[in-house]
């Protein structure tokens, strides 16, 4: 599978959202998917892509079952696989301003009794845990393995070398469940390619689950993709 869609842009593009997410400076409320939500400032914010309305509608949550959402941002997802029916829902997040905001948009929800938040890097809130499902909305827009992207808004945006998709996909078996599934949210705003190397490196088979291409403004070809391992599905 090669890079397709906005590929020039993507830098520019990705510095220009950016822009916008530091022009937030005040918590505010907005609506997606039909219901309220709220948003701190310093937070990834849905309201300039659409994508995480995108990936929470795309799902397909595992009812009565167990439910990971790494990086959970502002908590659009994790609310979302609670009210759908997932039994369990960790959310995590390395920033502990995004886990305070997924916080607020759960208490918000009515969900706190099948939410659990924890701040973490990856997997490292969760060491032990095994899921039926795992979801990341990944940090798609690659750059120059040495670029500064420690602060939040941009490690929300920004994967210098595309280490944590490295770190991400070398561990992630590790924490599904027997015939767990393991989701990616992304778009060709990142790189396929690089993507489908890591992949085959460790072992994993991917497929698209869902696509749609949006206007934001320039077209950008979202995907909620699909990785199997042999360890977890052996078919």
């Amino acid at each position: 599978m090669r890079d397709g869609g906005a590929t020039d842009g993507r830098i520019p593009f990705g510095r220009d959202l950016l822009a916008r997410h530091q022009s937030i400076r005040d918590a505010t409320t907005f609506r997606l998917l039909g219901v309220e939500w709220d948003l701190l400032p310093g937070v990834f914010a849905p309201v300039f892509t659409g994508a995480s309305g995108l990936f929470a509608e795309w799902i397909p949550y595992p009812v009565g079952g167990s439910f990971l959402d790494v990086g959970c941002g502002m908590g659009i997802v994790s609310v979302w696989a609670a009210r759908a029916g997932c039994a369990t829902v960790t959310a995590t997040d390395i920033d502990p301003r995004a886990v305070e905001n997924t916080a607020l948009n759960v208490r918000r929800h009515g969900v706190a009794d099948r939410v659990e938040t924890a701040v973490g890097d990856l997997f490292d809130a969760v060491p032990g845990g095994r899921y039926d499902l795992v979801f990341w909305n990944s940090n798609l827009i690659e750059v120059a393995a040495d670029i500064d992207c420690t602060e939040p808004l941009r490690r929300a945006l920004f994967d210098p070398g595309y280490r944590t998709h490295r770190r991400f996909l070398a561990a992630a078996w590790r924490h599904l469940r027997p015939g767990g599934r393991l989701l990616l949210g992304f778009s060709s705003l990142g790189s396929m390619d690089r993507l489908d190397e890591l992949r085959r490196e460790f072992g994993y088979r991917m497929r698209v689950v869902a696509e749609q291409t949006r206007n934001v403004p320039q077209p950008v070809r979202y995907l909620l993709l699909e990785f199997a391992h042999p360890a977890v599905d052996p078919r």
